[in-house]
């Protein structure tokens, strides 16, 4: 709000005495300029909501929201500023809020899971076999074996956390990474 905007809500005694080096003016001063920073962040308030658009200290707080956040810190302090190094950078992590609604509805399910780990790596190229046999030949009920891109391998702990929160808790798994790279 500007001073004139302000000083016409006063009511006329007060009004009357807003002139040059009155102490009201400064007042009214210090009120237009109070607001501007709230003012600036309601007019950029679509901006905040949008993964790519949302300044960087902000996108943690995305991230808490679509309960990411639980790739970001150790959960020591779940109110402390959780903005630490994403294993796969930041732009990655922005991937990943984007499509949070997608990955929530495929949880548990093994396009669920490839396609967070290829979000949260970029690197494309994730299989995964279910029940892949035994040393035997016989099905492995209720085991998965991962087969990750060798381009994945930096990523190994994220991928790691990432699995064991995706994949059905009744299930275990393997992680193997392709020769080369």
């Amino acid at each position: 709000m500007k001073r004139a905007e302000i000083e016409a809500l006063l009511p006329d005694v007060f009004r009357r005495t807003v002139h040059q080096g009155a102490p009201l003016l400064a007042i009214l001063e210090v009120m237009a300029t109070l607001p501007a920073p709230d003012e600036d962040i309601l007019t950029r308030l679509p901006d905040y909501f949008n993964p790519y658009r949302t300044p960087e200290e902000f996108t943690a707080f995305l991230a808490r929201w679509v309960d990411l956040d639980r790739l970001l810190s150790d959960g020591a302090d779940p109110t402390a500023d959780i903005l630490l190094e994403f294993p796969g950078g930041l732009g990655r992590l922005r991937d990943l809020i984007a499509a949070a609604a997608q990955l929530s509805r495929w949880r548990g399910t093994r396009r669920g899971l490839m396609l967070f780990l290829e979000l949260a790596t970029g690197v494309s190229g994730f299989q995964v076999e279910e029940q892949p046999p035994d040393e035997a030949g016989r099905s492995r009920p209720f085991h998965l074996c991962i087969h990750a891109p060798a381009a994945a391998r930096p990523y190994h702990a994220l991928i790691q956390q990432i699995i064991e929160q995706e994949k059905p808790v009744y299930v275990t798994h393997e992680l193997a990474y392709e020769q080369g790279g």
